[in-house]
């Protein structure tokens, strides 16, 4: 097996035979260089070759300190449902009526919506199974185009955008929970409600130190019951169809707005409530036969959503007119109100466990992420150990809930989340490149699910699409989420590509380890044979 150097790390060229045992690389540390780091990245990568992979590491010694493939079909399906359905469909309905002004272009904007995200699902399915590893984006753009770019995401990604926006649904639970105490109130106080977010972030953070097998049966459990809450929705918003109450479908493309800018907002605005589809590559060293579940868990969890999106908007319009749902604040609330009757209690409950969900969710998924840029150097050391015996990454989880908890401080989080909104489509659009890339590259690479290319081209073209508008529409917000960026690379040059001033810092830091070791019963992680 021969290796090309390319910029700061290697990469496998498989047209070569690679199954000498001369060739075989022996395991290292957690912490090398960046050169052998790499070479033990190519190898995880040429693990993917071999056949029957999925058995091998099903087969692992249970004894092992690492990560455990806990998740299967079932709890992948519940890991993206969990994180996508969160408030966004409760509320967002208004939002995407606004800007598109008819009933039928807003079903057609949903619609839309769907279908790219599925689009943009599967084509990262392709580079989840092509490069196995748990990171999702940041792996496949530190694969694609080196380290730099690979933190800059890490960067946006943990320290704002993520984390902010975990903030926002843990505050928005809060704020539905004491309206159920507080129901004279016509306004909800903050303190207490960052109190009560702070507390869900404190508790799901030490539930993933824990165990991770009721991380995911808990996942299921809130899972159903959101699911089932739209469910409500669905089947009263039918029988009021059934009825014959078609007034609001009997010209449905009427005061439909087809500007360009406003369509593209009612995009915006649709696309917030399928965020997370890619969350599941995340975690992909901890599903089980990742060539097999990742796809499918893809699928059946698109594909689900966006039927239940869909059908959820034509219920809100069947009992809503155009002009009750601009006026309303909370959508499925005032239709609560109109068809449960004595039951529309239920549907802040409803909400809490769908918030709960996502809340949830996102602190398994953003844990992991935090555990694989330390895996690869850009994190503390401390961060890559794993619990000895429950075999979480306690350390990273523990940062993640502090950074979140955080957040809880800023006035304003939602203007932060406006701000990198426009990174994060940036990256998202850098892994469609970055699988253009691996195309053209790598072409033998192995590929258990390769999608048509008309698909990642079409993904890639709406992408685009999306990130010109904001430039033309919102000048400020692009220009504070290319700050956000920028203000990454000193900290990259300081503390990763500058070895002698990080060496400042490594008693400290090696310090934190022995008392993270000591304080968690922590152990670094087992290499995989």
């Amino acid at each position: 097996m021969t290796m090309t150097k390319t910029d700061t790390y290697d990469v496998v060229n498989t047209d070569e035979p690679h199954d000498s045992a001369e060739d075989k690389m022996s395991p290292v540390n957690l912490h090398t260089n960046v050169d052998t780091e790499a070479r033990e990245d190519s190898d995880r990568l040429m693990n993917n070759l071999e056949p029957n992979k999925e058995e091998k590491d099903d087969a692992t010694d249970s004894s092992s300190v690492r990560l455990k493939k806990e998740l299967g079909l079932l709890e992948g399906v519940a890991v993206i449902v969990g994180i996508v359905v969160g408030s966004g469909i409760f509320v967002s309905p208004k939002g995407v009526l606004l800007y598109s002004g008819s009933v039928g272009m807003s079903l057609a904007v949903w619609v839309a919506c769907g279908l790219l995200s599925m689009v943009g699902a599967l084509c990262f399915t392709e580079l989840g199974t092509m490069i196995p590893e748990s990171g999702g984006m940041y792996s496949y753009l530190h694969r694609a185009f080196g380290p730099v770019f690979a933190f800059l995401y890490m960067w946006v990604t943990i320290l704002t955008r993520n984390s902010a926006g975990t903030a926002v649904i843990a505050i928005t639970f809060a704020n539905y929970f004491l309206q159920l105490w507080l129901s004279d109130c016509e306004t909800v106080p903050t303190i207490p409600a960052r109190l009560i977010a702070a507390a869900l972030i404190i508790f799901l953070t030490w539930l993933n130190c824990v165990n991770v097998r009721w991380v995911t049966k808990l996942q299921n459990v809130f899972t159903l019951t959101k699911v089932m809450a739209l469910c409500v929705i669905i089947c009263a918003g039918g029988y009021h169809l059934g009825t014959g109450h078609l007034e609001n479908y009997r010209n449905p493309m009427a005061g439909t707005t087809w500007e360009v800018a406003a369509i593209a907002t009612a995009f915006y605005q649709s696309l917030f409530s399928y965020t997370g589809w890619d969350y599941l590559n995340v975690v992909t060293e901890e599903l089980k036969n990742p060539n097999r579940n990742l796809p499918l868990s893809i699928i059946i969890s698109t594909t689900l959503i966006t039927i239940i999106y869909v059908l959820t908007n034509v219920a809100y319009f069947a009992v809503l007119t155009p002009t009750e749902m601009l006026s309303s604040n909370a959508v499925a609330m005032t239709f609560a109100s109109r068809m449960l009757g004595m039951l529309a209690w239920t549907m802040p409950v409803f909400v809490m466990c769908s918030t709960f969900g996502s809340t949830h969710a996102s602190v398994f998924t953003q844990t992991r992420l935090i555990f694989v840029g330390a895996r690869r150097g850009q994190f503390p050391q401390a961060l890559t150990l794993v619990s000895a015996k429950n075999y979480t990454p306690v350390p990273a989880a523990i940062l993640n809930g502090v950074t979140i908890v955080m957040m809880l401080v800023v006035p304003d989080i939602s203007s932060l989340i406006n701000y990198t909104a426009f990174s994060a489509t940036a990256m998202q659009f850098s892994c469609i490149c970055a699988l253009f890339w691996f195309r053209y590259k790598y072409p033998s690479w192995n590929r258990p699910f390769k999608v048509w290319l008309v698909l990642p081209i079409l993904f890639s073209l709406t992408q685009l699409f999306l990130l010109l508008i904001p430039i033309i529409m919102t000048p400020l917000e692009v220009v504070g989420g290319i700050t956000v960026i920028i203000t990454g690379l000193p900290v990259y040059y300081l503390t990763i590509y500058r070895q002698d001033i990080a060496r400042w810092f490594s008693a400290s830091l090696d310090q934190m380890t022995i008392i993270c070791q000591k304080l968690f019963l922590c152990l670094p992680e087992d290499k995989e044979d």
